[in-house]
């Protein structure tokens, strides 16, 4: 993975607003390099529909083809590792931040659904989530400062999908951080 961040593009933006390509991001970065025809029927689509999709990743830098696993018609594809970015919001143009917002309301709705299937069933698996629920007060540069050290501690504690022990389970984490908007 690169080091450097990736800023996504508008076009990136709007290759992440289909949540079928994010689920398509998910499964390659769970399970490894697949065939349309494999996502297709993980996702409960049409090879078609997987094939639209995996092209619309590809042209944004999310995925990769991996020649070297083609046996004639058959393509297999694999996820671009990146630390990738939303620009920095006075950057965007009035629609692109609309595009940005929306695309970050989807993805918090998806985050909830995903924590909420997994709250159902903690019974079997409550050790494996760890959370925290914190507030302080912080300069905006002070929080970019912290953005920049959690993402050392990801980076440190990071392991490739293909070099993770046998019981590794993909772990989503989200961190965000935000002035309380109830208050100055």
């Amino acid at each position: 993975m690169s080091t450097e961040p990736v800023m996504h593009t508008p076009a990136a933006m709007k290759a992440l607003a289909s949540p079928l390509r994010r689920e398509i991001l998910r499964h390659l970065a769970n399970h490894g390099p697949a065939t349309s025809t494999t996502l297709a029927r993980a996702m409960g689509q049409n090879t078609g529909t997987t094939s639209y999709h995996l092209r619309m990743l590809s042209d944004t830098g999310f995925v990769t083809e991996l020649r070297e696993r083609a046996k004639g018609r058959e393509r297999w594809w694999d996820v671009v590792k990146a630390d990738r970015r939303t620009p920095a919001r006075e950057s965007l143009t009035d629609a692109d931040q609309d595009l940005a917002e929306r695309l970050g309301d989807s993805k918090l709705a998806e985050d909830l659904r995903l924590l909420s299937a997994f709250a159902r069933n903690r019974d079997e698996e409550s050790d494996w989530q760890q959370s925290s629920r914190a507030g302080t007060f912080m300069t905006k540069a002070q929080l970019k400062e912290f953005h920049e050290e959690y993402l050392k501690l990801v980076h440190r504690f990071s392991v490739d999908r293909d070099a993770a022990p046998a019981d590794a389970r993909m772990v989503l984490l989200r961190w965000v951080g935000f002035p309380d908007p109830r208050g100055s």
